[in-house]
C-alpha cells in the first residue's frame, strides 16, 4: 500500500527566529489578523445588511471579503500558535487540509477578480445586457460555483499528494503547502502525476488572468472616447486594478518561489516571500475599496458619525 506512515511533520520556518523576535512577530501578527478580520467582516455586513449595497459589484466585493477571511484562517491561527510554542509540528491530515485551504483560497481569488472583471466589462461596454446578464441572484450563483470548483481542483491536488510515500517529515516552511509535501515523497517518478495536474491547475487560472487582461483592454478602449464611461473607470475600476496587482504580483513571487527556491536566502527573507499574499490581498482588498469607492466609504462614515454623535 502506497501510504505514508508519517503522521507528524515539523515545520522548520521559525527555527532561526529567537524567542524574542517570536513575541514581536505574534504581537504584529495577531494585531494584523484583527485588523484583517475587522475590516473585512466590516465590509461583508455593510453590503448584506443594507439594501443599496445590493448589487453585483457589491455581492462580488463582499465574496471577496468573505473568502480573504476563509484563507486568513487557514493561515493565521497556525501561525500565532507556533509563535508562542517551541515545538512547530502538524499533522499529516492538518497539514493536507492547510494546503488545501491556502490554495483554493488563490483560485478563488483570481475567480472572483475574473468575475468583476467581467462585471465592469458588461457594465461598461455593453451597458444595455448589463442588467438582463449580471442579476444579483446569478451573480450570487456564479460566486458560489466558483468557489467550489476552485476546491473541487485543489482537493484533486491534494487526493493525489495524499497517496504519495514521505521519506521525511521536515518542511522548510511556516506553513504546509502542496508541492512542498510532495517534495517530500519518496520515489521522485511518483510525483509526475502531481506535477502534471499541478501544471495543468496554473494553466487554468492563467487564462482567468488573460481573461481579465482582455476585460480590461477592451474596457479602456471604450473609455478612452467617453468623458463619462472614464469616470466610472476611475471610480469602480481602479480599484479591481489595484486589488488585481496586488494579488498577482504576490502569488507569482510566492509560485515562483515553491518551484525554484533557494536555500541560500536568508530565512526571513523566505518567510516574507511565503506569507505575503497571504498578508497583503486580504487586508489592503477592503481599504482599498472602502476608501476608493464614493458609496462604500460614505456609508463608513455615516456608520462612525452616527456612533460618535450618540456616544
Amino acid at each position: 500500500m502506497n501510504i505514508s506512515s508519517i503522521t507528524i511533520l515539523s515545520l522548520s520556518g521559525l527555527n532561526d527566529t529567537s524567542p524574542k523576535c517570536r513575541s514581536a512577530l505574534f504581537f504584529l501578527s495577531f494585531t494584523c489578523y484583527c485588523i484583517t478580520v475587522l475590516v473585512n467582516v466590516s465590509l461583508i455586513l455593510i453590503i448584506i445588511f443594507d439594501n443599496a449595497f445590493h448589487e453585483p459589484m457589491y455581492i462580488l466585493l463582499c465574496a471577496f471579503c468573505i473568502n480573504a477571511l476563509y484563507g486568513t484562517a487557514g493561515f493565521y491561527p497556525k501561525l500565532l500558535w507556533d509563535l508562542l510554542s517551541p515545538v512547530h509540528v502538524i499533522s499529516y491530515s492538518g497539514c493536507l487540509l492547510q494546503a488545501h485551504m491556502l490554495y483554493s483560497f488563490g483560485c478563488s481569488d483570481m475567480s472572483i477578480l475574473a468575475l468583476m472583471a467581467y462585471d465592469r466589462y458588461l457594465a461598461i461596454c455593453r451597458p444595455l445586457e448589463y442588467h438582463s446578464v449580471m442579476s444579483v441572484q446569478r451573480v450570487i450563483k456564479m460566486a458560489c460555483s466558483f468557489w467550489l470548483t476552485s476546491s473541487f481542483i485543489i482537493a484533486v491536488n491534494i487526493f493525489l499528494t495524499s497517496r504519495l510515500k514521505l521519506c521525511s517529515r521536515y518542511i522548510n516552511r511556516l506553513f504546509c503547502v502542496n508541492w512542498s509535501i510532495v517534495s517530500l515523497a519518496c520515489q521522485l517518478n511518483e510525483t509526475s502525476i502531481n506535477e502534471i495536474v499541478a501544471n495543468i491547475t496554473i494553466v487554468i487560472y492563467v487564462f482567468h488572468g488573460f481573461f481579465i487582461v482582455w476585460s480590461y483592454m477592451y474596457i479602456i478602449k471604450r473609455c478612452a472616447n467617453s468623458i463619462e464611461n472614464r469616470a466610472k473607470f476611475v471610480q469602480t475600476c481602479v480599484p479591481h486594478l489595484i486589488s488585481l496587482s496586488t494579488f498577482i504580483v504576490t502569488i507569482m513571487i510566492d509560485v515562483t518561489y515553491n518551484r525554484l527556491s533557494s536555500k541560500d536566502l536568508p530565512q526571513t527573507l523566505q518567510n516574507f516571500i511565503a506569507m505575503e499574499f497571504l498578508i497583503i490581498p486580504p487586508l489592503m482588498n477592503p481599504l482599498i475599496y472602502g476608501f476608493k469607492l464614493n458609496k462604500v466609504r460614505s456609508r463608513i462614515i455615516d456608520i462612525y458619525t452616527f456612533k460618535c454623535k450618540s456616544m
